[in-house]
């Protein structure tokens, strides 16, 4: 495994494993640099939303960074006042256009509205009829979201970003969609930071000379999770993807797995409320 690792999605496409997340990104120069910088370093997957006001700037960076576009895999979501089924179509074209680009490889719904993630959902599969999309997905989808869309879905999400981490691994929620061919993407890999003095997680990082984080992204590509960790430092973009020159024993994972105590950061998705 390495930088570069894909998961295959159920469609054949190839998702990088490893990416760098924007949330809050929100100062011009700042995103710029620190998307270059994780581009030259080998990053090859960006995930954004219309929600972060810097798609204009991923897309730029994008262009210039002498990476391929087609070698880039871009993530960006729908937010949750422009759902519905014609709504979601019009989001994607205010978002494609910022972001200049032809289409984009994966599609989400960035939480389950209610009232309209169905409808939601089905608009993105839609775009991925024709082909303005290479993969279909959704974010902070509980189980039984997940069963409403199977019941009627063409096309079944091929990915699922949610919040895990140490303190919040979700284990029946994964194992779920590990059943139905749904890759598992974690945002907030590192629990906004809040799991990184955790004695047992320090403690096994001093054993292999590895940082806390180090140590926790590494068990989520361990456990089959996708990770989009972000950073504008450009220090940290590279210390976060060196988790590949090594792996935790069978027996650290298994620590690891006893500080669960299925504690949110964020939002919960059967019961959000944002002010934005």
């Amino acid at each position: 495994m390495n930088l570069q690792s894909t998961k295959t999605l159920t469609n054949g496409v190839e998702m990088p494993r490893f990416g760098l997340g924007v949330y809050k990104m929100t100062e011009r120069d700042e995103t710029l640099q620190a998307i270059d910088k994780a581009l030259k370093y080998g990053y090859r997957a960006i995930d954004t939303a219309s929600l972060y006001g810097n798609e204009a700037e991923v897309g730029e960076a994008i262009r210039h960074s002498g990476v391929k576009r087609e070698d880039i895999f871009v993530t960006t979501k729908v937010w949750n006042n422009d759902q519905g089924y014609d709504e979601t179509l019009r989001a994607f074209e205010v978002s494609l256009k910022k972001l200049n680009m032809d289409y984009l490889d994966l599609y989400l719904t960035h939480w389950a509205v209610p009232e309209t993630f169905e409808e939601t959902y089905r608009a993105i599969e839609r775009l991925y009829d024709e082909k303005l999309i290479r993969a279909t997905g959704v974010s902070n989808h509980h189980e039984h979201h997940l069963q409403k869309l199977l019941a009627k879905a063409n096309i079944a999400p091929m990915v699922n970003q949610v919040e895990v981490h140490p303190y919040l691994q979700q284990d029946a929620l994964r194992a779920y969609c590990n059943e139905h061919g749904i890759a598992v993407t974690a945002w907030s890999p590192l629990g906004r930071g809040g799991v990184l003095d955790n004695p047992m997680i320090m403690e096994i990082g001093r054993e292999i000379g590895k940082t806390a984080a180090q140590v926790v992204l590494r068990w989520h590509l361990q456990n089959d999770t996708l990770i989009i960790p972000k950073s504008v430092t450009p220090s940290r973009i590279e210390e976060n993807a060196q988790i590949f020159d090594f792996e935790l024993t069978l027996a650290q994972m298994d620590k690891i797995a006893t500080v669960n105590r299925n504690e949110r950061f964020g939002q919960d998705p059967d019961n959000f409320k944002f002010n934005f």
